[in-house]
């Protein structure tokens, strides 16, 4: 028997299932900014949340919809495009990595961190200088005010 034409690793599971635990994966690792979990299924979720990220960066309505039926709940989708996706506009893909961690205890698997490559989460989404400058304004505004004194009647 041959095996060409197909692709992706069936990890003992039938087709629903597999696909249930990539979605899984991504929504965890979208939630979390970084899971650990085998080599081989680090290797199948990779490359499932890169076209996510690459659809949230493009915003639309169209691909929002699409992000959310590929990922397991609204918070998560949302989260995705509205604070992930403006974060990662310094590279076009390559937003993700695996860092082998070991083998597992229990049955010797090789383990592996699947991470975002740039610090999401306390990375500032960039901020123009003109609102910076029209920000310290407004404190500086608050700041000089005189608090007002209540008339007694």
């Amino acid at each position: 028997m041959h095996r060409h034409g197909y692709k992706g690793r069936k990890f003992g599971r039938e087709t629903d299932q597999r696909l249930a635990l990539i979605k899984g994966l991504a929504s965890a690792l979208i939630e979390h900014g970084s899971i650990e979990t085998t080599v081989p299924k680090a290797k199948a979720v990779v490359p499932y949340t890169e076209k996510l990220i690459s659809k949230a960066k493009k915003g639309g309505l169209h691909n929002r919809r699409q992000i959310i039926s590929a990922l397991s709940t609204l918070e998560i989708a949302h989260k995705l495009v509205d604070d992930i996706a403006p974060k990662l506009t310094g590279r076009t893909s390559g937003h993700l990595r695996i860092v082998k961690t070991g083998n597992r205890r229990g049955d010797n698997s090789d383990m592996g961190r699947i991470s975002f490559v740039d610090d999401i989460l306390s990375a500032p989404v960039a901020v123009s200088a003109q609102s910076k400058v029209e920000s310290s304004k407004s404190k500086a505004k608050l700041a000089t005010k005189k608090p007002v004194a209540k008339e007694s009647k």
